[in-house]
């Protein structure tokens, strides 16, 4: 792979784990890492024990951890979102608890994503939508983004997430939406300004009427525009103007289309 290209996966896997964090558990399930400063702020929250391995909240007490996750936010360790997301050890183990989206990466927990590449197949070549991300978005704003990607929140799988994103980010009516291909996941680990990341996205490519425009309809995306691949393939190698994670998306669609 083009190294232009690779310093994404690498740009996205930066995290040295454990480094300085301490495991994070759910009675005997390890479900993250988290800071050592994170670490003493639980240790003196209710159901927490700390013990050589690390942090431990009981198993039995794991329905508090969203009441934990809203003591970190008012410690100012994360930001608090309003959204539930499940816990889980791994990919698709069962759900251990729930807890706020903006306490994800504090915890240092693994979070589900659906992102989804709008092909549009033309006389010229394959294009994508492309959107840009509204200015005023706490996370890169401005930023160009896929037509549709989102967090998997607590209780739906990404299929239905998808469904759900593209309608509320794109107008894409739901019966379209349906159709999508899954492609494969994409899992990281990386060190952010709001914490670890440890995601797993789901990746799916859907192929759009020519004559189908997106509609902006909840305020996080500012605009759409319809790119060549191979704008878009340029764009990914030679800059960092995509999300972070959109790019590694995007090269394994690259891939798909022999670009790289």
């Amino acid at each position: 792979m083009d190294t232009r290209l690779a310093r994404h996966f690498a740009a996205c896997n930066n995290a040295i784990l454990p480094g300085d964090r301490i495991a994070f558990a759910i009675g005997p399930t390890q479900v993250g890492w988290v800071r050592p400063e994170v670490a003493q702020a639980l240790a003196r929250l209710p159901g927490v024990t700390v013990a050589t391995g690390g942090i431990t909240l009981a198993a039995d007490a794991a329905g508090t951890l969203p009441a934990i996750g809203r003591a970190l936010a008012e410690q100012g360790f994360c930001r608090w979102r309003n959204e539930a997301f499940d816990v889980r050890a791994s990919g698709d183990g069962p759900v251990l608890a729930t807890v706020d989206r903006g306490v994800v990466p504090a915890l240092g927990v693994l979070a589900a994503g659906a992102h989804m590449n709008g092909l549009v197949q033309r006389p010229d070549g394959p294009h994508l939508w492309v959107a840009r991300r509204a200015a005023d978005k706490a996370l890169d704003p401005g930023k160009l983004d896929h037509l549709v990607a989102g967090g998997v929140p607590a209780g739906m799988t990404p299929r239905e997430t998808l469904v759900k994103e593209a309608a509320e980010e794109a107008g894409i009516p739901a019966a379209l939406a349906r159709t999508a291909v899954e492609t494969g996941t994409i899992s990281y680990a990386m060190e952010r300004p709001e914490g670890l990341r440890r995601d797993r996205l789901v990746c799916y490519d859907l192929v759009l009427p020519a004559a189908f425009e997106p509609v902006a309809t909840d305020g996080e995306v500012d605009s759409f525009e319809l790119w060549p691949v191979a704008r878009v393939f340029e764009r990914v190698r030679d800059t960092d103007d995509f999300k972070f994670n959109v790019n590694l998306v995007l090269i394994a669609l690259f891939q798909r289309l022999g670009l790289a």
